[in-house]
């Protein structure tokens, strides 16, 4: 996670925990959202990928990702805005996160995942 975090804080220019949560936040909503068996694949192909998924669902409140599951990307984005990115880090950390899920799991893999989360195309 560290080689994650690092090219995070590159891209965005946030500081390394505020990258970590915003890492977090997108990887928990990929599991909450995405196809489970592919993001299963991708979060074990992720070192640390659990444990911040793990840490990241304690530290978030059941309406910061939306009740029940709802709210898709746009309580995603809150989320993101709360932890302090504004649209352009959101962006970079799309683009970045997703290049190393590549590197990591695959372009197959990372493709079924964005392919089945509507509007996702559009941040990675």
């Amino acid at each position: 996670m560290e080689e994650l975090v690092a090219r995070i804080t590159a891209a965005t220019g946030l500081d390394a925990e505020t990258a970590t949560r915003a890492i977090g936040l997108v990887l928990t909503f990929l599991k909450k959202e995405g196809p489970q068996l592919e993001v299963g694949q991708l979060v074990a192909a992720l070192p640390g990928a659990d444990e911040l998924i793990a840490s990241t669902a304690s530290a978030t409140s059941g309406e910061a990702m939306g009740i029940a599951g709802g709210g898709g990307l746009m309580a995603l984005a809150g989320e993101l805005t709360g932890a302090g990115l504004d649209m352009g880090q959101m962006q970079a950390l799309g683009k970045e996160l997703f290049a190393y899920a590549r590197e990591k799991a695959g372009e197959d893999l990372v493709g079924q995942i964005v392919g089945a989360v509507p509007g996702l195309g559009q941040f990675v």
